[in-house]
């Protein structure tokens, strides 16, 4: 018999990355790191195909180095720890990652980090074990994504010993800015300054001319501003590389000077407690004239290079890219299962989730889900539905027909949507984001819609992230519901605002006294549901997973533990109309009688080798198999 409220034993030992613990100085009297030949020679093999032999060669003792620093403020303890690692368990069923800036949050008396500690103590114990906290670094513009220290804590969140307080208690996810730097940066600065070292820092033209329209033409451009940006230099203006804006400067990895750079930076996040790097915007690490500058051969290399040097000096930490583009290049960056990323951002998951709700109907949902494979048993997807940005087009634009995304996009209209567009390769736009939040994207106000109810299709979306094989991630704002901030809108003339508004934590503790209240109510059903589904094996990454075809009106789909001793029937009524099913148990592989619903605590039982059951508007059904 499946059980409900205790995991069965592991089979393999599960990673504890709550104990990453490091020395704030290094112990050179310890063995130094000695790199397996192997290794050695994967990484200078990754650093000739990047900048060619004799480089490669010049390099690689630096990059040795910096491996080696790091090695030496490991403890014993980690070492010894590691070395029983078990890559298949490195996320698990438990896991469920909160996104959250680090000042989302704010508490009198308290600096924001601080408070986030407090609030995910209280309001969240039970059902978050892992923390992304978006760059906590002093930033210049775009809300921390334009870095100006790389290394430092921004004062006004506070300190890096918030962070270890917070290590302590969760995993923690930071951001690996790669892409770009603040153009008030040191790095730039010095470039700007003609210092030798910093000379191909980035990539700089002495006249707009010097890329061509035809190179423009090519260039796979997330925004409409020009790619390249105007600055006074040591020298005259310089015409500087800029994907995102103005004021984000992209690096030049054609440097190997940036790759060391950066791959030291990296290390030092995990030396603070990063148990997961996020590679923000790895797309578009590498550019070449005469391509899309995105996605290229180069940019996987990267990543492998940078898997490689994890793999041989912090194994228990993974690497997760971020990578707004069709659904097919996305999963790429899992590379062979084995040498790139262990966790890909699901970006088709969030606009297929509103379709299925917009449309009431699962049919391109679910047949997306049938097709759905991480490449191995140490990677898995991670399955978010909205975040600190927007919900991106990018990864749809193969999987649903122009008509159906231009209903989408009607349907978030209506919703209060604020659209951000992209350049296309002949000088048009096409929308590329929808800005809004999740709660106003299934529930909007002014409907005079009983709020139990909106609360009710909410939390029915959000399970569909919860069901699928991989690891769920939730923005803050979705755990109290947020609506549109049109305000923020209006005042920051910046579409994303819409969903960064600052909580006052007083006000949600108020909101949770009042049972009826939205606040309350999502904390009680989403809560519960989250706490559910932690306690569950089939619940794994690992788990299989086997999607099923019953009606339209429902996602459903079966999960199984890895072990195979526990088997999950889950339901999702998309609809707001009663759904009458008669479910073969042929087609779950599983013939138990039995059945017990997670959910509701209420007992099924199978007549003539089929489940008869209804599923009221929008409810979620967990049935375990009673073998």
């Amino acid at each position: 018999m499946g059980k409900s409220d205790s995991n069965p034993p592991p089979a393999k030992k599960q990673y504890n990355a709550l104990q990453t613990v490091h020395s704030l100085k290094p112990d050179y009297t310890r063995p130094r790191l000695q790199v397996p030949e192997d290794k050695r020679e994967r990484i200078v093999r990754r650093l000739r195909r990047l900048y060619g032999e004799e480089t490669a060669e010049r390099y690689w003792p630096e990059l040795e180095r910096v491996m080696k620093v790091y090695y030496a403020h490991k403890s014993e303890e980690m070492i010894e720890r590691e070395a029983g690692l078990t890559p298949e368990e490195r996320f698990s069923e438990r896991d469920v990652i909160l996104i959250t800036y680090g000042d989302l949050l704010r508490s009198e008396g308290l600096s924001p980090l601080a408070a986030l500690a407090r609030f995910c103590d209280s309001f969240l114990k039970g059902t978050i074990n892992t923390l992304h906290i978006l760059p906590f670094f002093p930033y210049s513009s775009d809300r921390g994504f334009s870095v100006v220290d790389f290394e430092t804590v921004d004062r006004n969140l506070g300190t890096w010993a918030d962070i270890e307080k917070l290590e302590g208690q969760y995993q923690l996810m930071f951001d690996g800015v790669i892409n770009h730097a603040s153009s008030g940066s040191r790095w730039f600065q010095e470039y700007l300054n003609d210092r030798p070292y910093y000379r191909d820092f980035f990539t700089g033209f002495d006249s707009p001319n010097d890329l061509t329209p035809e190179h423009r033409a090519q260039i796979f451009r997330p925004r409409t501003s020009d790619i390249l940006t105007r600055f006074e230099s040591l020298n005259g203006p310089k015409y500087v590389w800029t994907t995102f804006s103005e004021d984000q400067i992209d690096l030049n990895f054609k440097s190997p000077d940036v790759l060391v750079r950066v791959t030291e930076i990296l290390l030092y996040y995990v030396r603070r407690g990063a148990d997961i790097i996020r590679l923000d915007a790895v797309t578009y690490l590498w550019a070449e004239l005469g391509t899309q500058c995105a996605n290229l051969e180069e940019t996987h290399e990267i990543v492998r290079l940078l898997r490689d040097v994890l793999d041989t000096v912090a194994p228990g930490v993974a690497l997760i890219t971020e990578t707004n583009v069709p659904h097919e290049d996305n999963i790429s960056y899992f590379g062979d299962g084995s040498n790139e990323a262990q966790m890909v951002y699901n970006f088709a998951l969030p606009p297929l989730v509103l379709h299925a709700f917009y449309r009431q109907d699962s049919t391109v949902l679910s047949r997306w889900a049938a097709g759905l494979r991480a490449p191995s048993d140490t990677t898995t997807f991670f399955n978010f539905l909205d975040s600190h940005d927007g919900i991106g087009l990018m990864a749809v634009r193969d999987l649903l027909p122009r008509e159906e995304i231009d209903f989408v996009l009607e349907k978030a209209r209506e919703h209060g949507a604020r659209i951000s567009c992209r350049s296309t390769v002949d000088g048009g736009e096409e929308p590329y984001e929808i800005n809004l939040t999740w709660f106003s994207a299934l529930s909007p106000g002014g409907t005079g819609e009983d709020m139990a109810f909106r609360v009710k299709r909410f939390v029915a979306s959000r399970i569909v992230a919860l069901m699928l094989q991989g690891v769920p991630g939730i923005y803050l704002h979705s755990m109290i519901g947020t609506e549109n901030d049109i305000e923020a809108v209006l005042a920051t003339a910046t579409n994303r605002a819409i969903n960064r508004s600052v909580i006052d934590e007083e006000a949600i503790m108020e909101a949770l006294a009042d049972p009826l209240s939205k606040i309350s109510r999502i904390n009680r059903e989403f809560g519960r549901l989250i706490a559910i589904r932690t306690r569950q094996r089939a619940f794994h990454p690992n788990g299989p997973q086997r999607v099923l075809d019953l009606s339209p009106d429902v996602f459903a789909l079966v999960r199984e533990s890895p072990e195979g001793d526990q088997t999950l029937l889950c339901l999702v009524n998309i609809t707001d109309s009663v759904c009458s099913l008669d479910i073969d148990l042929e087609k779950t592989g599983c013939d138990a009688t039995a059945w017990h619903d997670l959910v509701s605590d209420v007992k099924w039982m199978a007549e003539d080798g089929a489940l008869h059951l209804a599923l009221q508007p929008y409810d979620v059904a967990w049935l375990e198999a009673q073998r």
